[in-house]
């Protein structure tokens, strides 16, 4: 143990799907009451909370959730950052417990996008013929259907067909072979909002949304919170046995935006980012991406799995494909890859995501993941990235 090392004390979060009943602070709150709970603390005893919401960025979602759960008077952050929302804001807390400022920590990431659809992220010009310049990129036009696209679904899909094209081997049935394995995963996670199994034809043969990606290929828009208690090592050694015991460290906490290139600086490059974060990560906690027992990655679409494989150099680069195709990211494989069902099928409220992802991984650092338990794991890596672009990459390690 080092003296500035950060631990997971407590951890959870809803289960991910629809919440007629419930707005978005209480899933807020439940994600946090469980969290402390689950970490043998309370409110009082935080030092700061971050609070992450990106549909209402704006609406000081910290400190509502205060009112509801008790006001202390402690430094309170809204976050907003993409989809890597709520694990800029787990990075918060881990920053400010890091540097001395509290000894303890909280973060919440929630969301309310149940029938929320696809989100856009791009507009067409009114006239197809021309244009008028204007607004931000002056003479530039609206991106989309000229040189490219900011929409999610049509990103991702281009960030997997190009990685096709430069490597080979990334058909369209291997990425349905991606979402089937995901899917597969999700029949054994009970917070999942999907947890139906489906078969490569039915993969296949329902509606498109971007070729490649059909509709379970795509991650699900729904309701969730997840929330996340971190302590000092200090203050760690001065709690129980079973606190300590079931504690995980946090071994790196990295976050990126896009680097400068000498290339179209409109267009989102979701690869560079990730596979700097990466690097920056694994340098953190001293290790490689061979010793981790499993990986939680952000598979918001089937085609964002396969190209994070080598982005995240669970492979060499261009090796993908071969990657998945040797097994090592099934549930039983050397190395697997969104057990929790991934952000297909256990759902996508953008906020929560980042958090819930790092759940996961400690969940299965702890053994406490039932059926789906990863035997023997001992070190874990969550990534989250949203376009913009951010990049979150955190590596726990088991308590010793």
């Amino acid at each position: 143990m080092a003296a500035n090392d950060v631990w997971i004390l407590g951890a959870n979060m809803t289960k991910f799907g629809k919440h007629p009943n419930s707005d978005t602070i209480d899933l807020a709150a439940e994600a946090t009451l469980a969290a402390l709970a689950d970490g043998g603390v309370t409110i009082k005893d935080m030092g700061v909370l971050a609070a992450g919401c990106l549909m209402q960025a704006s609406a000081g979602i910290g400190q509502q959730l205060q009112k509801q759960i008790g006001q202390t008077g402690i430094p309170v952050y809204n976050v907003s950052n993409a989809c890597a929302t709520g694990a800029t804001a787990l990075r918060v807390a881990i920053m400010t417990v890091k540097s001395g400022e509290a000894d303890m920590g909280l973060a919440v990431g929630v969301e309310k996008l149940a029938g929320a659809g696809l989100l856009a992220g791009g507009s067409r010009a009114e006239d197809a013929d021309g244009w008028t310049p204007s607004g931000r990129f002056g003479s530039v036009a609206a991106i989309d259907g000229r040189i490219g696209t900011n929409t999610m679904p049509g990103v991702f899909a281009q960030v997997g067909t190009e990685y096709g094209h430069k490597y080979g081997g990334a058909s369209f049935e291997l990425f349905a072979r991606i979402s089937e394995k995901n899917h597969a995963h999700s029949t054994l996670n009970p917070l999942a909002a999907y947890q139906k199994r489906f078969t490569v034809e039915e993969i296949m043969n329902d509606i498109m949304i971007s070729y490649p990606n059909t509709r379970p290929m795509c991650s699900g828009n729904c309701d969730g919170a997840a929330a996340m208690v971190v302590v000092s090592d200090k203050k760690l050694k001065t709690l129980s046995k079973t606190q300590q015991k079931r504690a995980v460290k946090i071994s790196a906490s990295v976050l990126t935006s896009d680097p400068y290139e000498e290339r179209c600086q409109v267009l989102p490059d979701v690869n560079t980012l990730t596979r700097q974060a990466a690097d920056t990560a694994y340098e953190q906690a001293g290790i490689g991406p061979e010793d981790l027992d499993l990986v939680e990655l952000h598979d918001c679409f089937a085609t964002a799995e396969l190209v994070h494989y080598d982005n995240l150099k669970l492979c060499k680069q261009g090796e993908a494909v071969d990657f998945f195709e040797s097994g090592a990211p099934d549930r039983d494989g050397r190395l697997p890859v969104n057990v929790s069902g991934g952000l297909q099928s256990k759902g996508h409220p953008i906020a929560a995501t980042g958090i819930a992802n790092i759940y996961e991984v400690a969940t299965h650092l702890r053994g406490e993941a039932g059926n789906r338990q990863i035997k023997g794991a001992k070190v874990g890596l969550a990534h989250v990235i949203g376009l913009g672009s951010a990049c979150g990459v955190h590596i726990l390690e088991k308590a010793a």
